[in-house]
């Protein structure tokens, strides 16, 4: 990796409850944060901001935690993670594009907050999030990534937040649930095409052998694919493996 170039991420992150769960996931993610530099600024995608024909930017005001889920415990409502607005990257960011998205004041949804938490857990690293435009291919995802690598050498961390498989149909209520075949078949071939020069493949998951049972809606698997294009070329290395709900990858790659 180019001297000063900050590593992109991706994080399977999961159920909301990692959030407040000691587990190996989320000892993994607090190792992998101890690890990583402290960047000027962080641009995350979440799968929880979906837009549509459009990109828009958060970065303009105060953070406010957003509980974008229903059903749990009291406890998980009462954490909050409120980083300073990333304006100066916001703005970076949305320079990159024609039209230049619209930056807006809004809160981080649970895609973002909750890796976060576990990443930089004193909220001191300025954030700023891009959403995903749900209707758009793979490949736009895949390419977006590779135009938002240049941010990498001004001091700004790339995280993608999301799940290469993510089926909530055939999720199991045990979170330690062991991975169905299909779920452990598909993460794995993403591996070897990351590790085996086949990273463009990943934008047409469909045409994948059980890509339509792992990546039933698409909106965990594009974060992904922004991450995978930010990381260009760059050796891929994984602080987490592993599976929950049987129907859930949370690998954890980082690019760099």
């Amino acid at each position: 990796m180019e001297k000063d170039k900050l590593p992109v991420l991706f994080i399977g992150h999961g159920s909301p409850m990692n959030a407040m769960l000691d587990n190996q996931f989320t000892r993994a993610m607090a190792r992998l944060g101890e690890g990583l530099p402290k960047p000027r600024a962080i641009l995350c995608v979440s799968a929880h901001w979906l837009t549509e024909g459009e990109l828009l930017l958060s970065g303009a005001a105060e953070f406010e935690t957003i509980y974008d889920f229903r059903g749990f415990p009291e406890e998980l409502y009462r954490i909050t993670y409120a980083p300073p607005p990333a304006r100066t990257a916001a703005d970076r960011t949305a320079a990159l594009f024609r039209p230049a998205p619209l930056i807006t004041g809004r809160g981080l949804d649970h895609g973002a907050w909750t890796v976060l938490r576990m990443l930089y857990p004193g909220a001191d690293v300025p954030v700023c999030q891009l959403s995903v435009d749900y209707p758009a291919a793979g490949k736009y995802h895949y390419d977006l990534g590779r135009r938002l690598a240049r941010l990498r050498g001004e001091g700004v961390l790339i995280i993608g937040s999301g799940n290469i498989v993510h089926n909530l149909e055939l999720m199991d209520r045990d979170i330690a649930a062991p991975p169905e075949d299909w779920n452990l078949a598909f993460d794995l071939k993403v591996k070897e095409y990351i590790d085996g020069g086949r990273r463009a493949e990943l934008a047409a998951y469909e045409d994948m052998p059980g890509g339509n049972l792992a990546v039933p809606t698409a909106d965990h698997y594009w974060p992904f694919l922004v991450a995978l294009g930010a990381g260009g070329e760059d050796k891929a290395s994984y602080p987490y493996e592993g599976y929950q709900h049987a129907s859930l990858s949370m690998r954890a790659i980082q690019f760099g």
